[in-house]
């Protein structure tokens, strides 16, 4: 996968697995409003103290990942740039299922902010079917679709960004150890200790140093499931992905997986697969 396709589509297929979760608390409550995941705010947390352990949270997770039949609820999706003094929230709708063995996955993106302005409508669509993500954009009345795997071999879309980032609860723990140095944190004493917070810090030899930095979740203990995830990439880049009020392992629709290119937009445009060795 060229996972610098298209911004947004490339972060999320990287990053939503990781931020999937059955969060029903305010989000404004989650920890990650005040650590925001970067290193110089770490120190305010310290090591888990009780019977957690990396490697028993780690393969929770894998349990509990493996159950997920369906998802859907509200997706925020931010993206800060320091360097550039920007941030942009995106909101939308987020959907996942599987069908046998087949797995679908849409977001529906609604509106954006820029920093302080007003939030705005701005509808993009990304819809994944184990092939093809297929990225509308209404602005600009444009469509691409990019081919993410072989016909005969479709994949889900989880298996598919674990390949390019390995994401809690869905990667291997032998993965995720060889790639990256991973503490286990949590809040201050006097704070709630609802969520189990891991900080995911890239090895030099990683095959991910050259676009991340680190990368923090935040897990909710009662449920088991992660709440939040937050990236920074090595041009200091902070991508964030939030998601509310969920259902999770509701039936959903098929229909709703299924779209059109609204008349006017034109042919869309294709992608190929990017093949091995090229």
């Amino acid at each position: 996968m060229n996972t610098r396709i298209v911004t947004a589509a490339a972060v999320i297929l990287e990053l939503l697995a990781a931020g999937l979760c059955a969060q029903e608390k305010d989000p404004n409550n989650s920890p990650c409003e005040k650590s925001c995941g970067q290193s110089q705010n770490l120190p305010s947390a310290r090591q888990d103290e009780g019977t957690d352990t990396v490697e028993t949270i780690l393969r929770n997770l894998n349990n509990k990942t493996s159950e997920l039949k369906s998802y859907q609820g509200t997706i925020e999706y931010k993206l800060t740039q320091p360097l550039l003094e920007s941030t942009a929230l995106r909101k939308g709708v987020l959907y996942y299922a599987k069908f046998g063995t087949k797995s679908r996955m849409r977001i529906n993106f609604q509106t954006l902010r820029h920093d302080d302005e007003k939030e705005q409508k701005y509808v993009e669509h990304f819809i994944f079917d184990g092939t093809w993500l297929t990225q509308i954009d209404y602005q600009i009345k444009a469509a691409k679709r990019y081919q993410l795997a072989e016909p005969n071999e479709p994949t889900d879309a989880f298996d598919l960004a674990s390949r390019n980032l390995p994401i809690v609860g869905f990667s291997k723990v032998e993965d995720l150890k060889k790639q990256f140095e991973i503490e286990l944190i949590r809040q201050a004493t006097h704070e709630p200790n609802n969520f189990i917070q891991l900080h995911l810090k890239v090895k030099p030899d990683s095959v991910h140093r050259d676009r991340y930095v680190s990368v923090d979740f935040w897990i909710d203990r009662k449920l088991g499931l992660p709440a939040r995830v937050l990236a920074v990439s090595t041009e200091e880049d902070i991508y964030e992905i939030k998601l509310v009020r969920p259902r999770i392992n509701k039936p959903i629709d098929p229909a709703i997986f299924d779209f059109e290119i609204p008349k006017g937009f034109g042919e869309p445009e294709i992608v190929p697969l990017k093949k091995k060795g090229r």
